[in-house]
């Protein structure tokens, strides 16, 4: 299979395994816990199960310098991407924020280009154009025209540090088993997420309150953490850092469709349009790229 097709199949899956993250985030919610708490345990968990299966691969944890400087570097800027856009849903609507922190593509795009004189085709911006519209389509507002300006800038924030993490797996062609690659970037995310509750006297940790819970956080664990990380990492390093941040407008599709699959939401024309939409800019963008590949 060409390598490029296969970045492709790893950002999609990527995607959609981040797209299942209110599957498991709104049950521990209206389990009490908050936000910090709902990260961290993730986080620590994944990490766990990720050093089980590297011990049973008998892959070496060593690192060198660099190696080590780099992979610290992403998890904490992962963790801050997480904390910001968690702590966003105190101050506004989770279906904005989620429309908001779509303005990632962009970032990574204008990043590329900027620092990295990356060539930005018509192709490339017209399949942003085209997700974005399938995002907002997507977000049904509640009809209150108040948005806190603190909540935008959270969002905008949480977008900003996730392209600078897509550009720097991209730049630094860091070379590793993506198990090994995905269980220090989260090592390094548990930490700075454990800081952060020192500080944050509304993101104190809170212990797991039932086996419920514990079952959700597995699940957070495993599909949204291990599976979408270790993923992401290999589409950027196989598709590149813009096409697989495109593809990522298949994470608010998912979600809308757990939404009306689990929780009764009701499926539109408006959202058949906007998902519609969203496949469109991912295919245009994968047989544009497979069409110069031959």
């Amino acid at each position: 299979m060409n390598e490029r097709l296969k970045g492709y199949l790893a950002g999609i899956t990527a995607a959609v395994a981040y797209g299942t993250n209110p599957l498991g985030a709104l049950f521990l919610y209206d389990e009490g816990l908050n936000a910090a708490s709902v990260i961290f345990y993730r986080f620590t968990l994944a990490v766990l199960i990720l050093f089980v299966i590297l011990k049973i691969q008998r892959v070496s944890l060593r690192l060198t310098a660099r190696e080590f400087k780099i992979l610290a570097s992403l998890g904490v800027i992962f963790a801050a991407s997480a904390l910001t856009l968690y702590s966003s849903f105190r101050h506004i609507d989770s279906g904005i924020a989620s429309t908001i922190l779509f303005a990632y593509p962009v970032m990574v795009a204008v990043i590329m280009a900027v620092f990295f004189k990356e060539r930005t085709t018509l192709t490339t911006v017209f399949s942003i154009l085209l997700s974005m519209a399938g995002i907002a389509l997507l977000y049904q507002g509640d009809g209150n025209g108040h948005i806190s300006l603190l909540g935008v800038a959270l969002v905008l924030v949480s977008a900003l540090t996730y392209a600078v993490y897509i550009v720097i797996v991209n730049q630094t062609g860091i070379k590793m088993p993506p198990f090994k690659m995905t269980y220090y970037i989260m090592l390094f995310a548990t930490v700075t997420t454990a800081l952060f509750s020192l500080v944050s006297p509304e993101n104190h940790l809170m212990a797991v309150p039932t086996w419920s819970a514990a079952g959700w956080v597995l699940m957070l664990a495993l599909v949204p953490t291990i599976v979408a990380m270790t993923f992401l990492n290999i589409g950027i390093a196989k598709a590149g850092s813009t096409p697989t941040a495109i593809m990522g407008a298949l994470e608010p599709a998912t979600a809308v469709l757990i939404s009306i699959a689990v929780f009764g939401s009701v499926f539109t024309l408006r959202l058949g349009v906007g998902i519609a939409l969203i496949l469109g800019s991912v295919l245009i963008l994968v047989l544009s790229k497979a069409g110069k590949s031959n």
